[in-house]
């Protein structure tokens, strides 16, 4: 076996959809003493069970858990049931609620059941971060505390717009980032896994290795993933989600609503499909060989059978054809991208902006007749503002276009 060829195949892989890697030679090095020395990597990524359900954002980890998981690493899903019940900071404008233990296991087990679903079960190692955070005595504690001083947590950026905003911070939130990062001394892991968001904690872990005499994990961070609309992160409360537990109809047709400029990096960031074969058919759609309805249909059908079955996403597959039929929309459909000015649009002036109608006064007059429709709903509202997102807009019989608000 060439050994620099296996090392760059590997990293390849390992490189796909990530947005930094602290830092690229240290895991190539890494890589070449795992091979030759025929010792898997320890990679971890840890999710703290703060809701019962995961969605396919959460999912842009595990899908690369599962890439070194194909290269022979071991993988540690490490399940924070002691962090999550101090609450992660992260992006967070004020205390989280903290959680109950039973509130965490109850969680933590929902997410067994749904991360197999990607993950080899018998080749993953669930581990739970209360296994040695509960055994710190105060002494452990206090010297774990000590790694760190308040200037350097005020790096933060959640926590330096809270204190300048006079916002409290509670001193346990400066405990969160100190504890996932033990959870790397604990483990002596490899690599680590996060999000971009993550990239204050995740460094923190290289930190206290390096003070517990341990070789420096690699960091690895992947991106956050848009949700439904294109534009803000994939998140329950927005509701522009795709869950992992959705209905195989509810999760083909959602992945089928997204953008075709969205689902390139759904592509990438979801699909077991090689680089190569996504950037194939990139091209066959850019030479028209390839319909991009086509290519998105290719795209729900494989993540709706993941996380059900190849029946069950072949059903999707029709009831969603036969939906598409009934709603009488072309597959050629005429899209238009339209820049807001502001946060949303008068669907008035939009029909008037994109030429649709002469004047707002005809808009208006077309909605009172029935006779205009979004996502092949009537719109009764006159005064309906719509915001970035993509619709399917008609009035009248004739024009019909896929609008695209950004």
């Amino acid at each position: 076996m060439d050994l620099e060829k296996e090392v760059q195949r590997q990293f390849d892989l390992i490189k796909r959809g990530t947005v930094e890697i602290i830092d690229e030679d240290e895991l190539k090095e890494k890589l070449r003493d795992s091979i030759k020395n025929n010792k898997p990597l320890k990679v971890k990524a840890g999710f703290d069970p703060t809701a019962p359900d995961l969605h396919l954002g959460h999912t842009v980890l595990i899908q690369k858990l599962k890439h070194f998981q194909d290269l022979g690493h071991e993988v540690y899903f490490l399940i924070g049931d002691f962090t999550g019940m101090i609450g992660d900071p992260t992006g967070k404008s004020e205390t989280r609620k903290a959680l109950s233990k039973e509130e965490v296991e109850k969680n933590a087990q929902t997410y067994k059941e749904q991360i197999f679903k990607i993950l080899d079960e018998k080749k993953t190692r669930v581990v739970y971060n209360s296994e040695w955070n509960s055994k710190l005595t105060a002494v452990d504690m206090i010297k774990l505390a000590s790694t760190m001083t308040v200037a350097r947590m005020l790096e933060r950026d959640d926590f330096s717009k809270r204190f300048s905003s006079n916002k409290p911070i509670s001193i346990h939130e400066f405990l969160y980032p100190l504890l996932q990062g033990y959870d790397s001394v604990a483990l002596e892991s490899d690599v680590e896994l996060g999000g971009t968001d993550q990239k204050f904690n995740l460094l923190v872990g290289r930190h206290l290795q390096k003070l517990w005499g341990q070789r420096p994990q690699t960091v690895i961070m992947m991106p956050i993933l848009e949700g439904l609309d294109g534009v803000q992160k994939m998140s329950k409360s927005l509701g522009n989600y795709v869950g992992i537990t959705d209905k195989p109809n509810d999760m083909y047709g959602k992945i089928m609503s997204i953008s075709d400029e969205l689902m390139w990096r759904y592509y990438e960031l979801l699909s077991d499909l090689s680089e190569e074969e996504i950037n194939r058919m990139k091209r066959e759609v850019e030479e028209g060989k390839l319909h991009p309805k086509k290519a998105k249909e290719m795209l729900a059908f494989e993540i709706t059978k993941r996380f059900h079955n190849e029946i069950l996403a072949k059903q999707a597959a029709k009831h969603f054809d036969e939906m598409f039929k009934k709603k009488d929309v072309p597959e050629d459909i005429e899209t238009i991208e339209y820049n807001l000015d502001e946060s949303d649009i008068w669907i008035a002036h939009l029909l008037k902006n994109i030429g649709f109608v002469k004047s707002t006064s005809e808009a208006r007059r077309m909605i009172k007749s029935n006779a205009v429709s979004i996502n092949s709903e009537k719109v009764k509202d006159e005064n309906l503002r719509l915001k970035k997102g993509e619709y399917v807009i008609r009035v009248g019989k004739k024009k019909i276009a896929k609008v695209v608000l950004k």
